[in-house]
């Protein structure tokens, strides 16, 4: 989540060596050290079989006073009337101040009588009816990344999940903040273990800031785990994050889920050919898609992005992989993903300054034995055919999706 300025302080050590680990210029070489050990199981909690869809508050409104009641129910009915729950959006989530900063006389969080009047009960009670889910927050810590001083979940394990259950939530964001200095591994796993005694399916959203590489331990514990630092609404920060992010696919599997944080669509710092590509890596990566945009005030080309079904396809394909890397060469990188239906996914992407030409060809992308190949663009949703090399124009900071399908079938041993 991000912090408000004043609260960096609380989390510089770990944030530093997050990105130390990922984002530095020998931070991939340990990532892919990392990801030729074997990957961790997945936890048995029969969530997010494909990467979680949702919305959380806290990139358009942090802990401002119009985080409120009102506005999660018209999130809500936006997710029904603007097309979001058909597309697969799913979760509506809480962020950070949600709560009172004390707990009760005995011992229980206590939901902010101003911003939540009914209680979270009837917000879940709302959220359900409309056929979706809700989420909530806190940090695996004494309190949560806020400067309000909210009551963080730490020793306080299964107290908060039964109640949390007893609202009827049904998914849970843990974060880092105000840890003690307590080993990471423990502190998660016991949330975790308190989660599954509820009886309640809760997915669990692991969000340690990637500083412990989660990947190697959270996938029998959580559904997905936060693998950097915070986005931010930049082009910067946005491909940085991508970029460590690529490095983990071994580790995605159904039911856990490497996130490289929240989408930034639609808050204004980007371009929508930025925003297209933010959007194109994220369901490449099959990253959790949780938008972080106020979708109150959200434009149509904000939503026609978020909703772009063949994008979201590829997302939530069942196989549950994560694109690879196939080529990187001079800020022109080429992503492959394997799909279901035995065609593949995938993302050139230009991140230079100026429109360049990107090729690949079907035996780099993973599916060469055929002797034609469908090409959809999903975006434009134009249709072409190769017999084997795939070129195409793409703008400055833009990337071209696509799904490539053998026309015939291809012999068995390729792949």
């Amino acid at each position: 989540m991000r912090l408000p300025s004043g609260a960096l302080t609380r989390r510089l050590t770990s944030v530093l060596t997050g990105l130390a680990l990922l984002v530095s210029g020998g931070a991939l070489t340990t990532g892919l050290e990392l990801a030729t050990a074997a990957p961790a199981m997945a936890v048995d909690n029969g969530l997010a079989r494909t990467p979680q869809m949702g919305f959380n508050n806290w990139n358009a409104t942090g802990c401002g006073p119009q985080f409120n009641e009102a506005m999660v129910k018209g999130i809500a009915d936006l997710f029904v009337s603007k097309g979001l729950k058909n597309a697969g959006y799913q979760y509506v989530n809480l962020d950070d101040c949600w709560s009172l900063p004390d707990r009760d006389a005995s011992g229980n969080l206590v939901p902010d009588p101003v911003r939540f009047p009914g209680g979270i009960r009837a917000l879940a009670d709302y959220v359900h009816a409309k056929g979706l889910k809700l989420g909530i927050y806190s940090s695996a810590g004494t309190a949560t990344c806020a400067m309000t001083g909210n009551s963080g979940s730490l020793g306080h394990e299964q107290q908060d999940a039964n109640l949390w259950a007893s609202w009827g939530v049904d998914y849970l964001k843990y974060d880092n903040c105000n840890n003690q200095g307590i080993d990471t591994q423990p502190r998660y796993k016991a949330m975790g273990e308190a989660l599954k005694a509820t009886g309640r399916p809760i997915l669990y959203s692991i969000c340690e800031w990637g500083t412990s590489a989660p990947w190697t331990w959270a996938p029998d514990i959580g559904n997905s785990w936060r693998t950097t630092g915070d986005i931010r609404d930049t082009w910067q920060s946005m491909i940085g994050i991508a970029h460590a992010n690529q490095a983990l696919a071994d580790y995605a599997k159904p039911g856990a889920w490497n996130d490289p944080d929240m989408l930034e669509v639609g808050n204004g710092g980007m371009t929508d050919t930025e925003y297209r590509t933010h959007m194109s890596l994220w369901a490449e990566m099959a990253a959790p898609l949780i938008t972080g945009s106020d979708l109150r005030t959200a434009t149509q080309s904000t939503l026609d992005i978020l909703t772009n079904p063949d994008v979201i396809a590829v997302d939530q394909d069942p196989l549950g992989k994560q694109g690879s890397v196939v080529s990187d060469t001079g800020n022109l990188v080429v992503m492959s993903k394997p799909l279901a239906d035995g065609s593949r996914a995938v993302t050139l992407t230009n991140e230079r300054s100026t429109t360049a030409t990107i090729s690949t060809t079907v035996q780099a992308i993973g599916v060469a034995g055929a002797k034609s190949y469908k090409l959809k663009d999903l975006w434009s949703k134009k249709t072409s055919t190769s017999t084997g090399t795939i070129k195409v124009t793409v703008p400055s900071h833009g990337t071209v999706m696509l799904k490539v399908t053998p026309r015939t079938p291809v012999p068995t041993g390729l792949s």
